[in-house]
């Protein structure tokens, strides 16, 4: 696996940071040297496998939402609650602009600590983010907003309290509404999009997704626990289970792979920011020259001829 590069790759770059923050000239040189040890350091990053992207797919240090918001929206104004019961911090949305054009944006939220990943439960939303996410998206609807969603999630929340507040009922109501939606909905997943906890805010018209996140059925150690009754052969299971980026464009599932710094997207968020505006608004754009049916069509029949066989 590549964690033993990545992990040199972070002490050189913890190095580097070092070094800038001192300011002094003489150590150009050797950030200099250090910058080539950090991409020598990164070369096996070049080839990866299946097991490789699912690793880098979680990596706590990769963009979030509130990432992606702060640097590719602007005047974002966050709307809480389900209307219902309660506000659910795993699910972040509101209103913002993006080039100028108003959106809805939301998706699941992670932290980049232990103690916000607790905060934020991991990205696993409750019945209360799914409504509250389906109240943004009816919202978005009445006013004629597109729609943009951020997918990264191990699967919905599976405790006691999310079954008895209607979990499984809320994502079914989200599967139905958004197959109706008459407003253009690009869906970007960013790292983990596991099971139905992914699919609730992911029919779309667009499925972008980035190069080393993953889109699945449910987690490779589920799926190996489900088929050898052995967790620990989660490896071979990533290898069969089709879950890239690469595996979901050539099934038709991705429309579009955003490409990654070497050694992934937390190596060079700027980067993969520029790339992700510059698709974002091309798909925007298509999408917005459609009448409300046409996009209406447009998402069934993507979805339609996912899995179709052809006689």
């Amino acid at each position: 696996m590549i964690r033993d590069s990545l992990l040199e790759a972070e002490k050189i770059e913890n190095r580097i940071r070092e070094l800038r923050a001192e300011g002094k000239t003489e150590n150009d040189q050797e950030l200099l040297l250090l910058s080539i040890e950090k991409a020598k350091a990164l070369r096996p990053c070049t080839s990866l496998t299946p097991e490789d992207k699912v690793y880098l797919a979680r990596k706590i240090e990769r963009p979030h939402i509130d990432d992606f918001i702060e640097n590719l929206f602007t005047d974002f104004f966050e709307q809480k609650g389900d209307h219902l019961y309660d506000d659910d911090p795993a699910m972040y949305g509101g209103i913002a602009r993006f080039h100028g054009i108003p959106v809805t944006v939301l998706g699941h939220r992670k932290g980049h600590t232990a103690e916000t990943s607790a905060k934020y439960n991991f990205g696993m939303a409750k019945p209360e983010g799914y409504r509250k996410a389906l109240r943004l998206m009816k919202q978005a609807e009445k006013f004629g907003r597109p729609i943009i969603t951020f997918v990264d999630t191990p699967g919905a929340f599976p405790g006691i309290d999310a079954e008895e507040h209607g979990q499984g009922e809320a994502i079914a109501k989200n599967l139905a509404a958004m197959s109706r939606l008459r407003v253009p909905v690009i869906s970007v997943v960013t790292g983990e999009g596991s099971s139905g906890g992914a699919l609730g805010i992911c029919v779309a018209n667009k499925i972008l997704m980035l190069e080393y996140a993953i889109y699945s059925v449910l987690s490779p150690e589920g799926f190996a626990s489900i088929l050898w009754k052995d967790s620990s052969r989660h490896g071979e299971a990533c290898a069969i289970m089709k879950l890239t980026a690469d595996d979901l464009l050539e099934a038709g599932v991705a429309d579009e792979i955003i490409q990654e710094p070497l050694g992934g997207a937390q190596e060079n968020p700027k980067r993969l920011y520029g790339s992700l505006d510059m698709s974002l608004e091309k798909n925007l754009s298509s999408l917005m020259q459609m009448t409300p049916e046409q996009i209406l069509i447009d998402r069934k029949e993507k979805f339609r001829k996912i899995g179709a066989v052809s006689a």
